[in-house]
């Protein structure tokens, strides 16, 4: 199975430097761009299956690129974005020093109260990814968010403490993963 992971294209909040987390808002032009750039750039790939964030900028991103319609795209709460609770909306250059510290590493700093854990976030891509690679897929297309793509990748390339934080993925860049028996490897980063 090869498993195609990917950050949504841009949004007004993404442009505006603002805290995302579960705000739902749609994408921008950028961000629609964005998308269609990178079906471009990955070709005529048939996806099996294709799974989102149920956020809308997954759902849209996730439809540009592979062509299915948006109710055809199986939502998955265990991907949506971390909760970053009481600092959602808020801009990344004025952070408190608890949510920045802890944005920045937080193999270091513990979450803030009302902001979701790392250990949360390992727990419930954990899950999907492992539901993901019992399935019979050839090819697959899965669609989050900048801060839950951590985790992914963390399993996915099977890092020690369950995420890879740095470096930041960018919009629309896309991670693709070979899963074989359980086994991992990433194969390609389309930027």
């Amino acid at each position: 199975m090869k498993i195609y992971v990917t950050r949504h294209g841009q949004t007004d909040y993404n442009k505006d430097r603002l805290m995302q987390g579960r705000s739902d808002i749609p994408l921008n032009g950028t961000g629609t761009a964005q998308a269609q750039a990178t079906k471009e750039k990955i070709g005529d790939i048939k996806f099996d299956a294709v799974y989102a964030s149920p956020l809308i900028r997954a759902i849209q991103t996730a439809s540009i690129i592979s062509g299915y319609a948006q109710e055809d795209i199986i939502k998955d709460e265990r991907i949506i974005e971390a909760d970053f609770g009481k600092y959602e909306k808020a801009n990344y250059m004025k952070l408190p020093l608890p949510m920045n510290l802890y944005w920045m590493y937080p193999e270091v700093f513990p979450a803030p109260k009302t902001v979701e854990s790392i250990k949360s976030m390992v727990k419930r891509t954990s899950e999907f990814l492992s539901e993901l690679e019992k399935k019979d897929y050839e090819n697959v297309l899965v669609v989050c968010h900048g801060g839950i793509i951590r985790p992914i990748r963390g399993y996915l390339e099977d890092a020690k403490r369950g995420f890879i934080w740095r470096p930041r993925p960018v919009n629309c860049e896309v991670f693709v993963y070979e899963s074989i028996d359980g086994k991992h490897r990433l194969v390609d980063d389309i930027k």
